[in-house]
C-alpha cells in the first residue's frame, strides 16, 4: 500500500496543519487516507481523524511491540489509497539515545518514505547542509522530498529552492508561504482540539486549498508508491473468553474530555461491552450504566460550564459512592476531585475524592512512566511493570492519606512516588494507559466491572433497578 511519514527536523514545523491538510486535500480528490501518529499524542490524531474522515491511530514504540505497531497499521490501512503518517518532534528524535524509538526507526520498520517540513523562517543557503545532514546522517532511510513552509514570498522560495538544488539531491514537493490562516492557536497541552475550534471545518477547507495549491499532491502521491515491501507478522496470541459480553459502559464525549484512543475504544466493543456516551456539561445525569470511564481532556477550560452542571456532579458522586465501577485518567480525576483551580479562579467539581486539582504554570508530569501496581489496586493493567505516558499541568493538593494503585518507578503521577487514587470501586490517576499485549487494561478493567455487577447487584446503579 502506498504509504510516508511526514516528518521535521524538530517540533513546531507546521507538520500537524501540513499533514491535516494534505489529508483534507487527497480526500477532497476522492483518495480514502489511512491516518497515523507516532507517539501517544491525542490532539494531533483529532485534527487527522477530521480532516481524513476516519479514525487516526497513534504507533507508539513505549507500549506497543514493533509486531503489534506492523500489524496495527496493516490493518487500519487495508483498502485505503495512502497511509500517512505524522511524526512527532524531529525525525531522528527519541527517547532511545540509539534511536530504537525515533521517527526515522518507525519510518524504517513500516518502510515508508520520508517528507521532511522544514520551517523556512529566517533560512536561505542554510538550508543545504541542515538537509545534506539529514540525509547522510541515515543512509538507508528514504527521504522522498521537502516541503518548505512558512516562506515569506517569492524571492524567498527562490533562494531556499536554488540552495536544495545546488547541495543536495532531494527534490522539492512544494512551497507554503506564512499564512494567517494555516494557524492553530497551541497552548499548554499543545494545539487546540477540533471541538473547541468553532471554524474546524473552514480552517480544514483552507488548509486543503492551500496545500493543494502550494504542493504537488501527485508527487506525493508518486513518493507514497515507492514505499519498501512490508511484512507483517500473524498475531500469536489466543483467542480467550471476552470479559464484558452485556456490559454497557459510560464515557464522557464533550469539550472536556476527549483524551481517547481510538483502538482501546474498539478493544471494548471487541471484548463485547457497549460504550455509552455521556455529555458531562449537559447531560442532567448518568444513563444506565454497570461502569464508568472518565478520559483525559480540558477540564479546567470548561470548568465552568461543568461545575453549573450540579445534578450530573451529584449523579456522579452518588454512582460511585453506591459502588459504580469507574476508571478515571487526568481530566477524569481532575473532575471527581472537589474543586479545580485555573487562572486564579476556582470551581466545585464532583467533590468524590477530598482533594484539590490546581493547575500549575509548568508541567507537573510529561513523558513515558513505567509503574506496577500495588496491592491496593482493584484491577492491574498487566503483569509486573507497565508503560504508559502522562502529561499534565495540574497538581493535587490538601490531600489527605490515601490508598495508590500504582507504584511509580519513572515519571511523576500524583506525588513523584504514586499515582491511582482508589475508593470505593473507582480507580482514577493522572498517567494514560495504552491497551496493549503487554497491558490488556480494557479487559482487566471490564473483568473488574462484570465481578462488581455480579457480588453487589442489585445496588442502586445498577440496571433494572428502580
Amino acid at each position: 500500500m502506498p504509504r510516508l511519514m511526514i516528518s521535521a527536523a524538530h517540533k513546531s514545523s507546521g507538520k500537524s496543519v501540513v499533514s491535516s491538510g494534505l489529508a483534507a486535500a487527497l480526500s477532497l480528490r476522492g483518495q480514502t487516507v489511512s491516518v497515523f501518529k507516532k507517539g501517544p499524542d491525542y490532539i494531533d490524531p483529532m485534527w487527522l481523524s477530521r480532516a481524513a474522515g476516519r479514525a487516526a491511530y497513534n504507533l507508539d514504540f513505549n507500549t506497543m511491540s514493533r509486531a503489534e505497531i506492523l500489524r496495527l497499521f496493516a490493518r487500519k490501512s487495508a483498502g485505503s489509497d495512502l497511509g500517512l503518517i505524522e511524526a512527532n518532534k524531529g525525525l531522528f528524535d527519541g527517547l532511545d539515545p540509539q534511536g530504537k524509538d525515533c521517527n526515522a526507526a518507525l519510518a524504517h520498520l513500516l518502510g515508508a518514505p520520508v517528507v521532511l517540513v522544514i520551517d523556512a523562517r529566517g533560512m536561505t543557503r542554510g538550508i543545504a547542509p541542515l538537509l545534506h545532514g539529514y540525509v547522510h546522517f541515515d543512509p538507508d532511510l528514504q527521504i522522498a522530498g521537502v516541503i518548505l513552509n512558512r516562506t515569506g514570498g517569492t524571492r524567498h522560495e527562490r533562494k531556499l529552492r536554488q540552495a536544495i538544488e545546488d547541495y543536495t539531491d532531494l527534490d522539492v514537493l512544494g512551497a507554503i508561504r506564512e499564512t494567517p490562516e494555516l494557524d492553530i492557536s497551541e497552548r499548554h497541552l499543545g494545539l487546540t482540539t477540533p471541538a473547541e475550534c468553532p471554524g474546524v471545518e473552514t480552517f480544514l477547507e483552507s488548509a486543503a486549498r492551500i496545500v493543494a495549491s502550494s504542493v504537488d499532491l501527485d508527487r506525493i502521491r508518486a513518493c507514497a508508491g515507492e514505499a519498501r515491501e512490508l511484512s507483517v507478522p500473524e498475531s500469536g496470541h489466543k483467542t480467550h473468553r471476552r470479559a464484558g459480553p452485556g456490559l454497557r459502559i459510560g464515557i464522557a464525549r464533550d469539550a472536556a474530555f476527549g483524551f481517547y484512543y481510538p483502538d482501546d475504544l474498539e478493544a471494548f466493543e471487541a471484548q463485547g461491552a457497549a460504550l455509552v456516551p455521556i455529555d458531562m456539561l449537559r447531560d442532567a445525569a448518568l444513563p444506565d450504566v454497570d461502569g464508568l470511564f472518565l478520559g483525559g481532556g480540558f477540564p479546567e477550560t470548561q470548568m465552568s460550564e461543568l461545575s453549573a452542571n450540579v445534578s450530573m456532579r451529584n449523579s456522579v458522586r452518588s454512582a460511585l459512592e453506591s459502588g459504580l465501577p469507574a476508571y478515571a485518567e487526568c481530566g477524569g480525576l481532575m473532575y471527581l476531585c472537589r474543586s479545580i483551580s485555573w487562572q486564579g479562579e476556582s470551581r466545585p467539581m464532583v467533590g468524590f475524592f477530598d482533594v484539590d486539582a490546581v493547575m500549575q504554570a509548568r508541567p507537573q508530569g510529561r513523558g513515558y512512566v513505567r509503574f506496577y501496581a500495588t496491592r491496593n489496586a482493584l484491577w492491574s493493567a498487566g503483569e509486573g511493570e507497565t508503560k504508559a505516558h502522562e502529561f499534565h499541568y495540574a497538581s493535587l493538593e490538601n490531600m489527605g492519606p490515601a490508598p495508590f494503585a500504582r507504584n511509580v518507578l519513572r515519571g511523576r503521577g500524583i506525588d513523584g512516588a504514586h499515582d491511582g487514587l482508589v475508593k470505593a470501586n473507582t480507580t482514577a490517576g493522572f498517567i494514560h494507559l495504552r491497551n496493549a499485549s503487554a497491558a490488556p487494561w480494557v479487559s482487566r478493567f471490564l473483568g473488574f466491572v462484570e465481578a462488581c455487577r455480579q457480588t453487589k447487584n442489585p445496588a442502586p446503579w445498577a440496571r433494572g433497578s428502580a
